[in-house]
Formats: structure tokens, C-alpha cells, sequence
């Protein structure tokens, strides 16, 4: 794990991305994962989409145009990670294990299954008319989320804070219940689990509609991010305005064509058409205005979300590998939280291996760990076997305990059924030299003489 802050966003499949998204939440985020100090989790919502909308072709075409947006505007995939929620199979894995330890009565007071019971019985209606378990358990399946990569802070609403503190709880209780396992399992000193902490933007700009509303999809007045320019002109120009007359001041307070302008402008811009109100800027040109200064900023990102449109097989490419490298990350934790409660694979791996050898039985060398400076001042390590064949050679850290870390994040790998030779290679860190198979063999025989070595300090130690 890296020192830096591990923040995480979900992104909604479903709709079209607007201005109000934009400007509130995507470029904020994007602009958030270049600081130094961040690592940034970002992954399109797709199992909480099908909690609302049954439409497959609608979910389809969301999760392609969500991806293409968040690309097109300029996020870095290699400093952040972005992904689909549905391609990290880990996720409906941690949901299951957080369900069997979240009491109902917590999920009973979610708000919006609570507005949706009050709705019902509003209406004279069974309390849980209409309502899925899906909507009931979304709250686990966001602490599911944010649990996976133990984020740390979650810019959310104010409406999400509620889930970031029922995250927490079932943290907690996770941890009360499964702590000692799992620091037994990875012979850490921590829980399994960080206490994810809410974060909420009091200045986020919240763009107004057509209409003067709020801009949402709820009250159709919304401007759509990738309109074409001549398009984008005749929706700004739809915006309702009062009847002052050009040559009559006009207040900034209150007006959509400024409030927008000023989410788009500099200090200095916004300064100017201050200014032109004041003067007695005509509507018609104040609009153009408006139209022009959003158009310079999204003229490039909307001709690349064209071009990555038209090629879905980069944007899958793109978040496939996301999920691959997020998986990293992932799958040894799940590794390590099925051991501690009692879902440990290891043994059905060690008695899978069709050649495994006795790590015991004579006359059989036991794989071995090799840990090692070169001149280069960098620290290396190496997986060989009994016969001293290389199966695993890292590339060269900076500290000892970094090897430490890559050496456990390796046994942790082992028993899952998904290993494969890229998840060895950790990134390339690591160079896989001999078969998958030969190296959980490995592994197993390893994990065995550990165990062994401990069970024989447990004894002594009750014997004393």
C-alpha cells in the first residue's frame, strides 16, 4: 500500500452526463487525482445502476458513454485507477461477507428505503410495495466499494453521507468479529478494514437549468455535455431570461446566464461580464458570450469523446486494464478476509497441485525465498525451488521492507482461482519465469512450513 490518500468516486451508469455534472463533479474529481498527495479510485456504477433501470441496451450505452466522457476530459489512467464495478469480481464477494455482519435494523433507516416505505404507506400501499432487495441493500454494496481498496475519504453529497457512516458501522463490526483472524492470517498489526470518512464540498458549484431550477435530469432542464457546437448554441439560447431591455442593468444575483458563465470563466472574465450587466449587456449577447466561453473549453474534449466513441473497443481496452491493475489491489484482500472467516481456499490449492511435494518428506529440497542487495544499491528478491530453478525474480526496491510487502502480497495470491501470470507480475515488478503452477506450488509448500513452524512455537510455548 502507498502512503498517499486513497480517495474513491462512483460514477452513475445511466443518463447522459450535463453541464451540472461537469462542472460539480467530474472536473473537481479529475483535476483531485493529479495532486500528488492523492490516489484516486474512480469506477462506473454499474451494479447500482441495475437497482433503478431494467433497460440492458440503456445501461450498455451509459457505461460506454460515462467512460468516454471521463477520458475524453482528460483523466490519467495510469495515475488514477478507473473501472467498472462490475469487472472487479471481488466486490460482490466483500458484499456477501459485510451482509452476514449488517444488522437489518441498520438497513431498516437508510433514507432513501425509508422515502420509499413512507411513499407506500402515503399511498395506502404495503409498506415494501414495489420495493427490490437491491434498493434495500445498496448500502452494503456501496461499504462493498469503498471497503475493497480501504478508501479513506469519499467526496460525496450531502444526501450520501448517511452510507458513508453505515460504511463505517459495518466496518467496525467486521473488525470486532474478524480482526484477530485476519491479523493471525497476514501477520499484520492492523484490522482488516480503515474507517472511511465522508467529504463534502460546501463550495461545489451547482449549475441552474433552462429553467432557472437546479440543472437535473429530473426536471428535464438540462444542458447535455456533448452537444455539437451548433446544438450547444441553441440550448443556451433557450435559456429563460426576464424581459429587461438591452441598455437596462441587469442583476447578476439570480441569473442563470451569469451563474454559468461564472462556473466556465476566470477571475478575470467573470470580473468583465459583471461588468457588462451592469452596463446593459442585451440578453442575445450575453448568451453568445456564454455559448462562446463554454464552447472554447469543451471544443477539444468533445472532438475526443467523438473519437472514442466511434472506437469502443479502446474505451474497453482501457477500462479492462483498469480493472486488472484495481484487481491488484483486490484479490489478495479478499484472499485474506475468506481465511479469516473461515472460506480459506489454501488447502483446496495445496491438494490441487498434481505434483506437489511433501514439504517435509526427505530428499526433497524446499522451495525457497532469496532476498538480496546488488551493487546498484537497490534490494532484490527471488522465488526458487528445491532444485534452485528461478520461478520469480522482482526488479529492484528501494527498501527491504518493500520486498517484505511484495513477498506477502504474493502469498496472499495463493488459493485464488483467478491467479494468473500477470497477477504475479504485480505490474511488472515481477518477472514470471517459471508456470503458474509450479509457483503456487510453491507458495503452498512455503505457507505449509510456515504453519508447521508455528504450530511447534505453540506448543512450546503451552508446554512452558
Amino acid at each position: 500500500m502507498t502512503n498517499k490518500i486513497r480517495t474513491l468516486t462512483g460514477i452513475t451508469t445511466t443518463g447522459t452526463p450535463h453541464l451540472g455534472n461537469y462542472v460539480g463533479a467530474i472536473r473537481p474529481a479529475i483535476a483531485a487525482s493529479r495532486r500528488a498527495d492523492v490516489e484516486s479510485f474512480y469506477f462506473l456504477a454499474d451494479y447500482h445502476a441495475l437497482v433503478k433501470c431494467e433497460d440492458p441496451v440503456r445501461i450498455a450505452q451509459s457505461r460506454l458513454e460515462i467512460a468516454a466522457t471521463w477520458l475524453a476530459l482528460g483523466l490519467d489512467t495510469e495515475r488514477a485507477f478507473f473501472y467498472r464495478q462490475s469487472d472487479i469480481t471481488e466486490i460482490p464477494e466483500l458484499t456477501w461477507l459485510l451482509t452476514c455482519v449488517t444488522a437489518k435494523g441498520l438497513l431498516n433507516r437508510a433514507h432513501a428505503y425509508k422515502a420509499a416505505v413512507d411513499r407506500n404507506v402515503g399511498d395506502n400501499e404495503d409498506g415494501d410495495a414495489g420495493i427490490n432487495a437491491g434498493l434495500f441493500m445498496y448500502p452494503v454494496l456501496m461499504a462493498a466499494d469503498i471497503l475493497i481498496f480501504n478508501a479513506q475519504r469519499v467526496p460525496v453529497g450531502r444526501d450520501q453521507i448517511q452510507h458513508i457512516e453505515m460504511a463505517r458501522d459495518i466496518a467496525q463490526r467486521f473488525n470486532h468479529l474478524y480482526g484477530a483472524a485476519y491479523r493471525a492470517a497476514t501477520k499484520a498489526d492492523s484490522d482488516p478494514f480503515v474507517l472511511p470518512e465522508a467529504v463534502t464540498d460546501e463550495d461545489v458549484a451547482t449549475l441552474p437549468g433552462l429553467d432557472g431550477r437546479k440543472m437535473s435530469k429530473s426536471y428535464n432542464n438540462t444542458i447535455p455535455l456533448w452537444l455539437s457546437a451548433r446544438d450547444l448554441k441553441k440550448a443556451i439560447f433557450g435559456i429563460i431570461t426576464d424581459s429587461l431591455a438591452p441598455g437596462q442593468a441587469k442583476e447578476t444575483e439570480g441569473s442563470s446566464i451569469f451563474s454559468i458563465y461564472q462556473a466556465f470563466a476566470s477571475g478575470e472574465e467573470t470580473a468583465a461580464m459583471r461588468q457588462a450587466f451592469a452596463d446593459g449587456i442585451g440578453w442575445a449577447d450575453a448568451k453568445q458570450k456564454l455559448f462562446e466561453r463554454i464552447d472554447a473549453e469543451l471544443a477539444a474534449p468533445r472532438e475526443q469523446y467523438n473519437a472514442l466513441i466511434s472506437q469502443p473497443d479502446e474505451i474497453e481496452e482501457r477500462l479492462l486494464a483498469g480493472a486488472k491493475k484495481a484487481r491488484e489491489r483486490s484479490a489478495p484482500l479478499i484472499a485474506a478476509l475468506r481465511e479469516a472467516v473461515g472460506l480459506t481456499s489454501r488447502l483446496a490449492a495445496k491438494s490441487n497441485a498434481p505434483t506437489r511435494i511433501d514439504a517435509g518428506s526427505a530428499g526433497s529440497a524446499p522451495p525457497q525465498w532469496k532476498r538480496y542487495r546488488e551493487k546498484d544499491g537497490l534490494f532484490y528478491f527471488k522465488l526458487v525451488d528445491g532444485d534452485g530453478a528461478v520461478l520469480l525474480q522482482s526488479v529492484g526496491f528501494h527498501r527491504p521492507d518493500e520486498v517484505g510487502s511484495a513477498i506477502a502480497r504474493l502469498m496472499a495470491l495463493l488459493g485464488q482461482v483467478a491467479v494468473d501470470s500477470a497477477m504475479l507480475a504485480m505490474d511488472g515488478r515481477i518477472e514470471v519465469a517459471g508456470s503458474v503452477e509450479a509457483v503456487q506450488q510453491a507458495l503452498a509448500m512455503l505457507e505449509e512450513i510456515e504453519n508447521r513452524k508455528r504450530a511447534a512455537k505453540d506448543a512450546q510455548a503451552r508446554a512452558l
